[in-house]
């Protein structure tokens, strides 16, 4: 759907630029644009290479079950009928902990990987069970403690300090999550009562 939303506005700005005259600015703001986008992806990709290499020491070290220990009651509480010491919880945990860390697109690959496992313990049906509709929102709605990639798209682009948003940004990211699991609770607990009822 976002692909089509995407090349109507893309059509629109030309036709908006032929009949406007605007066909210079057009093509200046492709080639200012995609030159703009490379280096963007460059410098993230730095990024992601560092925290994602961060990540997998912790793995590697042992850090991520300390991790996992640590959120597993966390985890349990949220995650309904969920063992917290499955490759599951642990996966989830570590999802978890990297959105704390603000590591957006390092967060991703373990989201995709927790998904996979709890897809397995929903015997890989075609339907998402609650608790893989939880993740979905627990991952878009996550808590951030240190916003590293926001701090560091802000210091490319020269701000004086990166990290002064950190306050608003933990406190909006815990509103939205609470707000999020309530309202995913209420339609698990609906939708529950329907089923029993039917």
């Amino acid at each position: 759907m976002i692909n089509y939303i995407w090349a109507a506005l893309i059509v629109l700005s030309v036709i908006s630029a032929i009949f406007t005259g605007r066909v210079s600015e057009i093509t200046s703001a492709v080639y200012t644009g995609g030159d703009s986008a490379i280096q963007l992806c460059i410098s993230m990709a730095a990024i992601m290479a560092v925290w994602g290499g961060l990540m997998r020491i912790a793995e590697k070290s042992g850090l991520t079950n300390i991790i996992g220990k640590i959120l597993s009651p966390l985890i349990g509480l949220i995650f309904h009928k969920l063992d917290p010491k499955s490759e599951a919880a642990k996966a989830i945990s570590m999802n978890v902990a990297a959105n704390m860390l603000g590591l957006g697109n390092a967060a991703t690959p373990l989201g995709i990987d927790a998904m996979k496992k709890l897809s397995e313990l929903n015997h890989k049906s075609q339907r998402a069970d609650n608790n893989m509709v939880t993740l979905v929102v627990l991952n878009t709605a996550s808590v951030q403690l240190v916003p590293t990639t926001i701090a560091a798209l802000r210091s490319k682009y020269g701000a004086e300090n990166p990290m002064d948003i950190a306050t608003t940004i933990i406190i909006t990211s815990i509103i939205s999550l609470i707000i999020g699991l309530v309202v995913n609770k209420i339609i698990i607990f609906i939708t529950s009562r329907k089923r029993e009822v039917s």
